[in-house]
C-alpha cells in the first residue's frame, strides 16, 4: 500500500483483497504472526486486541440504556455540532446506504443514523447507540483505532479483529475541543466494500475538523473586562476593549504584541531593545511613544514601573499557543490568521512570529494530516514552505499527489538556485 491509512487504493480489487485479508486474519489468529500484506495500523492493532483479550467471535456490549443515554448526549460537548454532522454528512450516508455514528472519548457510540435498512444490519453486531466500541473491549475499528491512535483510520473488511464485523467497512476521525486540545470523541462513517476508497477517509477528517471550528465559533465570548488584541496576518493590530474598536499604529501594535505577552511587564531599557533595531533610538523616543499610546487607550489600561498592561488580554497569537500546547492542531490552525504583524521588525515581535511559525509548522508535520497541511501549504504564507509541501506530498493518496510532488520540485529548484 502507498498510503498506511488509506485501506483500498483506488482501483483496487476488493474482492481480491478481501481473500487476502482472511487468510492473513486466519493465520494470525492461529499462529500469532501478520503475514506482510496487512497494514501496520492493522497489525499493530490486532496485536493490542488480542493482548486486551478481545474475543474474535464477540460483539460490542451495550453499556447506556435509553434514559442514561439521552442524557448524556444531551450534554455532551458534541451535540453542539451534530446538527453540522447531519448536514455534512446525511445525504452522503442515504444515497450510499451507509451510518454516520458518532462517538465519545470513550468510544462509546452516542449517535448512529442513516437508512432503517443499513441500521436494522447493524444491530445484530451491536453498532447501536449506547454501544461502547473502543478498541480495547471491541478490537480493531474506524471509530475505536482513531481514538487509540488520535488521528483519522480506515479499517476495510478483515481487518476488523471481530468476524461479525468483517462484512463491513468504516473511516472515523477524532474531533478535539479546539481551546483545550482534549479529545471529546470521533465521527464515523460505516458501510460496505464501496466505503474501501481514500475519499471516504478523506471526508470524515474534513467534517471532524469542520467540527472543530464550528466548536471553536461557538465558544463563549471573553470575559467582561479583558482586552481582545488581534495582530495576526495584519500589520496594524486592532484592540478591543470597553466596547471599542481601535486600530493601532504600527509601531503601537508592536508596543502591544510585546506586553501582552510579557503580562509581568518590561523595564524601559528592555522594552527599547525588545522594539527597536537601531540602537540609536533614545529612551526619549520610547516614552515619547508610550505617552501617544497613553492618551490613546487611556491610563487605566498602560501601567508604568515597569510598562504593563492593567487588564487581562486575549490575544490570538496566544490563543494560537495555548492550543498548540494542548495538541489542539486543528484549533491552533483556525486561529492562525497568518503571520504576526508580518512587516515588523521589532526584534521581539520577530522572535515570537518565528516561534508560533516554527511550532505550527512542525505540529502539522507531526500530525500529518493531508487536510490541514493543504490548509497551511495553499495559503499565503505556506506557498513556498518547502517542508510542509514535502510533507503534503507524502501524505496524500497516491492519485491525488502530482501537483504537489510538481511544486515540491519546482521549490526544490528554486531554493536550491
Amino acid at each position: 500500500m502507498s498510503d498506511a491509512w488509506v485501506a483500498l487504493e483506488s482501483g483496487a480489487d476488493p474482492t481480491e483483497r478481501i481473500a487476502v485479508l482472511r487468510r492473513a486474519y486466519d493465520s494470525y489468529l492461529t499462529a500469532g504472526r501478520v503475514e506482510r500484506p496487512v497494514r501496520s495500523v492493522v497489525a499493530d492493532s490486532w496485536r493490542r486486541s488480542a493482548r486486551a483479550h478481545v474475543s474474535p467471535e464477540g460483539t460490542a456490549g451495550v453499556e447506556l440504556d435509553a434514559d442514561a443515554l439521552a442524557a448524556y448526549r444531551g450534554s455532551h460537548p458534541l451535540a453542539r455540532v451534530m446538527p453540522l454532522v447531519r448536514e455534512l454528512m446525511g445525504a452522503y450516508a442515504m444515497d450510499g446506504e451507509h451510518l454516520v455514528a458518532v462517538c465519545d472519548a470513550h468510544g462509546r457510540l452516542l449517535w448512529v443514523e442513516g437508512p432503517d435498512a443499513t441500521r436494522r444490519k447493524a444491530d445484530r453486531m451491536n453498532f447501536v447507540p449506547g454501544a461502547r466500541w473502543a478498541e480495547a473491549v471491541a478490537g480493531t475499528n474506524a471509530p475505536g483505532t482513531a481514538i487509540t491512535l488520535d488521528r483519522p483510520v480506515q479499517v476495510f473488511a478483515a481487518e476488523h479483529f471481530r468476524r461479525p464485523v468483517q462484512a463491513w467497512t468504516c473511516a472515523a476521525a477524532p474531533i478535539h475541543d479546539p481551546a483545550t486540545g482534549r479529545l471529546l470523541g470521533a465521527v464515523d462513517i460505516t458501510g460496505g466494500d464501496r466505503l474501501a476508497h481514500p475519499h471516504s477517509l478523506a471526508f470524515v477528517g474534513a467534517v471532524a475538523r469542520a467540527a472543530e471550528s464550528q466548536l471553536a465559533l461557538l465558544a463563549p465570548p471573553p470575559a467582561v473586562g479583558r482586552v481582545q488584541l488581534s495582530a495576526l496576518g495584519r500589520d496594524e493590530a486592532l484592540l478591543v476593549a470597553g466596547g471599542r474598536k481601535v486600530r493601532l499604529s504600527r509601531r503601537h501594535s508592536e508596543i502591544l504584541v510585546v506586553l501582552a505577552h510579557r503580562p509581568e511587564g518590561v523595564g524601559g531599557d528592555e522594552l527599547l531593545m525588545e522594539l527597536y533595531e537601531d540602537e540609536s533610538v533614545t529612551p526619549v523616543t520610547l516614552r515619547a511613544e508610550l505617552s501617544r499610546l497613553r492618551g490613546l487607550l487611556g491610563p487605566e489600561l498602560l501601567r508604568s514601573r515597569p510598562y504593563r498592561l492593567a487588564v487581562a488580554v486575549d490575544a490570538d497569537f496566544d490563543t494560537v499557543a495555548r492550543r498548540l500546547a494542548s495538541g489542539a492542531v486543528t484549533g491552533a490552525l483556525s486561529a492562525y490568521a497568518g503571520p504576526l504583524l508580518p512587516a515588523s521588525q521589532a526584534p521581539a515581535v520577530a522572535r515570537l512570529r518565528r516561534r508560533l511559525e516554527d511550532q505550527l509548522r512542525a505540529a502539522l508535520i507531526a500530525r500529518g494530516d493531508p487536510g490541514l497541511l493543504a490548509d497551511w501549504a495553499y495559503s499565503p504564507w505556506g506557498e513556498d514552505d518547502l517542508p510542509v509541501w514535502r510533507a503534503l506530498a507524502a501524505a496524500l493518496p497516491v492519485q491525488q499527489r502530482p501537483s504537489a510532488l510538481a511544486r515540491v520540485h519546482e521549490l526544490d529548484a528554486w531554493q536550491g538556485s
